[in-house]
């Protein structure tokens, strides 16, 4: 099931890159390597929500880095 998932993740995502790659032009490079980065870490990112669903998100992250800050800004 998880297989078939990111199967179907991988196929939509060359999709878009079929349809969309043709629309950079040639001399841009710099938006042809971003286009392709962002894809990658697209996939990745949503194979690793696929096998491991309890990664935490971008606010626990946040929270981990400030938390210790905030301690430190609270009054005594």
């Amino acid at each position: 099931m998880k297989w078939g998932l990111l199967c179907g993740i991988i196929a939509i995502v060359a999709l878009i890159f079929v349809y969309e790659w043709p629309k950079i032009s040639s001399n841009m490079h710099k938006e042809k390597v971003a286009f392709i980065v962002f894809s990658v870490i697209a996939c990745l990112l949503a194979g690793l929500l696929i096998f491991f669903p309890d990664i935490p998100g971008p606010t626990m992250w946040v929270e981990t880095v400030y938390k210790p800050l905030g301690k430190l800004l609270e009054h005594p």
